[in-house]
């Protein structure tokens, strides 16, 4: 079940512990597609109410495999004052073209005819290979408020090219593979949506700043120093459980474990997964031998 009575200590954890100011909620990580369209609704509102005068946006996924409870979650993201609303492709009766999936996102933005609209690109969940770059191909036309793209894969070459043949249009291109995040920042990216950002938000904000300062190496070394946690965590076996286990370690919020069909993320991933923080100093450590550490400055 959903514990509504953390969502408001959760924005003040963020705001003030890592430095985000803007959330998308009901997304992969918020387990947004094992709820109800009741508990996607009850989940926006309490964001949006929580973050009032706190966060900067407030950007709802909204997306379904029923067009109708789309356009219903579309509807109600703009009665609460939400700042935004994004989709996924539906992935079981899938869109075969690329004007098939236009036509599904233009009626859900249609729903909500003055919020921003953002397509999330996310092919290995989905299993739609139509590129971004094709999607992105004269979609102002039919959705007019296409706002922006949230692209999670790596396939640099498709996010490069949604952006130079974009640029003049001034979309924004949200990047969401939290471990190349450095390389989309150089081919255009103007922001990231990702799950590591709950917790080492403070630390990608050190790379956005070098990198706006133009202090490449540093930044590089932000990066770098992310990867080696993700490079570990993902050889344990890093998902949406994981990440729920490794936000309540390192921000003392009760997380609680993920719906079926996910399972609770084992103790010795946790205790790996803490000590890994612990030798980057992403964490306070008392109890580790100096031989193990290996912090980035």
């Amino acid at each position: 079940e959903i514990n509504f009575s953390v969502i408001g200590q959760y924005v003040d954890y963020l705001v003030e512990e890592q430095g985000v100011k803007n959330v998308f909620v009901n997304g992969t990580t918020g387990e947004g597609l094992s709820l109800s369209v009741s508990e996607r609704r009850q989940v926006a509102e309490e964001w949006v109410t929580k973050g009032r005068n706190k966060l900067d946006q407030v950007v709802i996924h909204v997306g379904a495999l029923s067009l109708k409870e789309s356009q219903e979650l579309a509807q109600h993201a703009a009665e609460i004052g939400a700042d935004g609303i994004a989709v996924i492709a539906p992935f079981f009766l899938k869109p075969w073209n690329k004007d098939v999936l236009i036509n599904f996102l233009k009626e859900v933005a249609a729903a909500a005819p003055a919020l921003p609209f953002y397509y999330y690109h996310i092919p290995a969940v989905t299993g739609i290979k139509i590129r971004a770059e094709e999607v992105l191909d004269g979609i102002q036309e039919k959705i007019p408020t296409f706002q922006g793209l949230k692209f999670s894969d790596t396939d640099l070459l498709d996010f490069g090219q949604c952006v130079d043949q974009n640029r003049q249009l001034q979309f924004a291109f949200l990047f969401g593979v939290d471990e190349q995040l450095l390389s989309a920042l150089v081919m255009g990216a103007t922001g990231a949506v990702g799950s590591t950002y709950n917790y080492l938000g403070k630390k990608t904000n050190q790379m956005l700043e070098a990198f706006e300062q133009k202090d490449f190496s540093s930044a590089l070394n932000h990066q770098f120093c992310i990867q080696r946690f993700i490079n570990f965590v993902v050889k344990l076996g890093f998902g949406v459980s994981q990440t729920k286990a490794i936000m309540t370690l390192v921000s003392g919020i009760p997380m609680g474990p993920p719906r079926l069909p996910l399972q609770k993320a084992s103790r010795e991933f946790t205790d790996n997964a803490e000590a890994k923080l612990k030798s980057l100093d992403f964490l306070s450590f008392n109890d580790l031998k100096e031989g193990n550490l290996e912090a980035c400055s």
